[in-house]
């Protein structure tokens, strides 16, 4: 989990360091250091989301797979029952 956010964050500074070198902007001007920290939070915010989403799918696929495995097990024991008789 912990790596997934990180790499937002990093996609998040990266994007503001873009955004300025779009403006011809300077890096580090000192009035316009408190957006680095915006930046890295909202990429952040979105890493965890998305890594609430990802668990989210992943449970619900384990689960999905599970009941499909179980229909299987009961589609072959039903035609075992029907090939025995």
């Amino acid at each position: 989990m912990v790596h997934r956010v990180l790499f937002w964050t990093g996609f998040g500074v990266a994007v503001r360091f873009w955004q300025l070198g779009l403006e011809m902007r300077p890096f580090f001007n000192r009035g316009s250091l408190w957006a680095y920290p915006v930046f890295a939070g909202v990429g952040a915010s979105f890493g965890y989301w998305l890594q609430g989403v990802d668990e989210r799918q992943t449970a619900m696929l384990t689960e999905r797979k599970q009941t499909i495995l179980e229909k299987r097990a009961r589609k072959a024991a039903r035609d075992a029952e029907k090939a025995a008789a």
